[in-house]
Formats: C-alpha cells, structure tokens, sequence
C-alpha cells in the first residue's frame, strides 16, 4: 500500500460538538474528510492540500444521505486513499418526556437519525469499498444509555441499544470477508455537548435524573468535545480494534 495516500474518514455530524472536533483533529492529522451534517460549518478548514468537503444532509432522510455516499465512494479511484473508515455519530434527543407523553413524529425523527441511517450509510459505505483493497473500520458512536435504561429517554436508549446489536451483527458479516471491515459500536464517556444542555435543563417532572445531569456539570465530571474526541480517536486507531464489537472507551 503506498503510504503518501490519505486515509479517507466520513464522518456524521460533524458540524458541532465532538463531531466538529474529530474532523478537525483528523484534518489536521492528514486524513481526507467528508462531514455529513444538516448545516455547514466554516470553522471546519482543511490545511492547505487537505480534502474537506462538508455534505449538507439531512438524516432523517437516511436513503437519501446513503445513496449520495455510494455514489460518491463509487466514483473515488480505488488507489486514492490509503484507508476508510466510517464515524456515525449524529444522534437526537427529542423533546424530554415519558413515551406516553412523546410526539410520535418525534420519536420516528430519532430512530431514523440514531438508528436507521447508521445503518444505511453503513451498508453503502461497506458495498462501495468492498473492491478498495483497503483496510477499512466502522466506528459507530453508541452511548451508556444504549446499554442502561433512563426514564423519558426511550427513544435514545432504543436508538443506543439498536446501534450496539447491529453492529455485533455487522462484525459477524464482516468476519466471514477475506478482507472485511472492522467494526465497533464505542460508547464514548459524559461529554459537554448541547445534548447534555438539554438533559440538566429539562423539567423534573418530566425527567427524575435531571439532577443528575447538572450534578455531573457542576461537579467537572464532564470530558471536553475536544478531549472526547482525542480518546475516541485513539480507540479507533489501537491495533486491537473491532476486537470487541461494543466496547465502552472509558474502559481502556
């Protein structure tokens, strides 16, 4: 494999929050990236000879988001990179509340962010590279709550659970390729992002473990996006990756 070649990494939302994050620290490490987020984001700049190109998605739509991808890796010579990797990353809260209180447009909304389109963008990215002769991982941004039930949270914990199961699923496909993909669904600690904004200023009433959200704001318990994404990075390059199909990076 030639060397000078990029590695490619796709990465989800990441317009904001540890999305933002990783792409820049991938930018900076010389790697091609492709964002894929609902809006653009112009602190997001590859150095001088970098690939960035910001794809704004939607998705909700997940067809749509995975059709563009598989046309794009379709078109990309197969020696242009060195590697590729897929991040899935975005995921919604939706408005706090019991299921029985939710909106049902709005759990649909979440299950396809969180869950659908991951699956998705996983299949197009793993049929379009398949030929590449490339190494190639998925990593997929599962969360505590996947594998720990909340209250008012369900449709985040289904979308988290759902994300963990089908990527063990996915790991068991990719096994029996001669030259499958790795893979792992990592959950990647408490970060301070608008997603934690939301859960400590929700209504008590509608969320018993509000108080301990703002608990973990206040007491410094939260890890930066900036730091989040170092860890998470770094978990994706360890020799042993996709050992473990779900993995937990507070784990170490």
């Amino acid at each position: 494999m030639t060397t000078d070649l990029p590695p490619l990494t796709l990465v989800t939302g990441g317009s904001r929050g540890m999305g933002l994050a990783m792409a820049q620290q991938l930018l900076a490490s010389g790697h091609a990236v492709i964002s894929i987020a609902r809006h653009a984001n112009p602190q997001l700049q590859a150095p001088s000879g970098g690939l960035l190109e910001q794809w704004t998605l939607d998705l909700s739509d997940g067809a749509s988001a995975a059709q563009r991808l598989r046309d794009w890796l379709a078109a990309q010579p197969a020696n242009r990179f060195a590697s590729a990797t897929l991040i899935n990353n975005a995921g919604v809260i939706p408005p706090i509340a019991p299921l029985s209180a939710s909106d049902p447009l709005e759990l649909a909304r979440a299950l396809r962010i969180g869950l659908e389109a991951p699956m998705q963008l996983c299949a197009a990215f793993l049929a379009a590279t398949e030929s590449w002769g490339v190494p190639r991982k998925v990593l997929n941004i599962s969360s505590g709550l996947g594998r720990r039930a909340m209250a008012s949270q369900a449709a985040y914990c289904a979308a988290k659970a759902g994300m963990d199961h089908f990527t063990r699923c996915l790991a068991l496909d990719e096994a029996l390729k001669p030259q499958g993909a790795r893979v792992c669904s990592l959950a990647p600690g408490v970060i301070d992002t608008d997603m934690q904004v939301q859960l400590r200023s929700a209504d008590s009433a509608q969320f018993p473990d509000v108080g301990n959200f703002a608990q973990l704001k206040a007491g410094g318990h939260l890890t930066s996006p900036q730091e989040a994404a170092q860890r998470i990075l770094a978990w994706l390059d360890r020799p042993d990756f996709g050992t473990h199909p779900v993995a937990d990076v507070r784990e170490g």
